[in-house]
């Protein structure tokens, strides 16, 4: 696994041969990030189950001014400081990610939020709901899901686009 353009481009990152990870794979990065290559240049992400921290790494290396990384494993913690040494604008969170957006709660908006949670949980509808009710996306902002089995969708945001890779599918949001 690595950064596959900008900034850090090449650089290896640890976490993709871990048990409880699921790295996303570099094709979909590639998609992931032409689709919002528009959106990164001086924002704020939100990796919310950072892992290795892979996308919010990548949204860096691309001209992020700032990501925040919230991971609760402390397995994957070891790694993803690992992997956030001397990358600028890195913000690391050690915390459940229900406990992590209640603190960003009329502190912290972000432009982008990367959606990765364990796909058998089925998080992603409730967690953009508590985004919307919680205005924790700026106006412009874009969230990115990418999960397997969940059936994604959000009468409060604007489904942008959704596109299949195998069995993952990504789908991208924004405030209406």
């Amino acid at each position: 696994m690595r950064v596959i353009s900008g900034k850090y481009k090449g650089r290896k990152l640890l976490g993709y041969n871990i048990d409880c990870t699921r790295p996303t794979m570099d094709r979909v990065k590639e998609s992931l990030f032409a689709t919002i290559q528009n959106k990164i240049k001086n924002s704020i992400c939100l990796d919310l189950f950072a892992g290795s921290g892979s996308l919010g790494i990548e949204a860096l290396s691309n001209g992020a001014s700032e990501c925040f990384f919230v991971e609760k494993n402390n397995e994957m913690l070891k790694i993803l400081k690992d992997n956030l040494i001397n990358i600028d604008g890195s913000v690391l969170v050690h915390d459940d990610y229900k406990n992590a957006l209640n603190s960003f709660v009329n502190k912290k908006k972000f432009d982008v939020i990367f959606l990765d949670p364990p796909y058998k949980l089925c998080l992603i509808n409730s967690i953009l709901d508590f985004i919307y009710k919680n205005d924790l996306l700026n106006k412009d902002g874009i969230v990115v899901c990418e999960y397997e089995v969940e059936k994604v969708s959000n009468d409060d945001l604007f489904e942008l686009k959704t596109k299949k890779y195998g069995d993952k599918m990504v789908t991208y949001f924004k405030k209406l």
